[in-house]
């Protein structure tokens, strides 16, 4: 009975620590965070819906529907301490966003993951070159949600006139090697509300 006590004890030990180290990168760990490290590309129907442009086809504020597919890659970047208190690991990501009708780029954005362990929590922190970046925050896990804070958006004094950012919730899921998210954008552009949407499944390639 010992022996089996014993043996039960070992196997529980080693797929604790089998499971503990898979979250290691380059020595931090990175929780559910830790598979994104590597390449990926669009395996699926993508598409980004987006306030049509004066003199569109679909006409100015209207829905502008582009189906596209994007590479993006993510890396170990480094640690950090706020406050005394807080631990952080962040991840740098890379994110290209091409259209599918002329496989222009429409979409270059670039930023970092972060995680903190001690609180569960995962931080999106982003730039695009709008003069627009964004904080997005959620409890850590392989789905998740994160929300812009009240002081989570920083945009130039042009956009805050003409095309401010009011609100973004982004939802990503990390299964294995499938990377699934879908996002909404508050806009306020053309002296109305816009939902800027997008949505798209990635597949590690590297």
């Amino acid at each position: 009975m010992k022996k089996i006590v014993v043996l039960l004890a070992l196997t529980v030990s080693a797929a604790s620590f089998a499971q503990e180290t898979d979250t290691i990168v380059e020595g931090l760990d990175f929780g559910p965070l830790a598979p994104l490290v590597g390449t990926w590309k669009t395996s699926a129907a993508s598409l980004d819906v987006a306030p049509g442009r004066v003199g569109s086809s679909v006409g100015k504020g209207a829905p502008a529907v582009s189906p596209f597919y994007e590479v993006r890659t993510f890396e170990v970047a480094a640690d950090a301490t706020n406050a005394s208190e807080q631990y952080l690991v962040s991840l740098y990501y890379k994110q290209e966003v091409f259209r599918k009708s002329d496989n222009s780029k429409f979409h270059d954005q670039r930023g970092y993951l972060t995680y903190d362990k001690k609180n569960n929590m995962v931080y999106n922190a982003y730039c695009v070159p709008r003069a627009v970046c964004v904080l997005a925050e959620g409890k850590a896990g392989s789905k998740m949600t994160l929300t812009a804070p009240k002081r989570g958006i920083a945009e130039s004094s042009f956009m805050t006139k003409s095309a401010t950012t009011t609100d973004f919730t982004m939802t990503m899921e990390i299964k294995g090697d499938t990377f699934i998210y879908s996002q909404v954008t508050g806009l306020n552009i053309y002296d109305k509300s816009f939902s800027h949407t997008d949505f798209g499944t990635l597949k590690k390639v590297k």
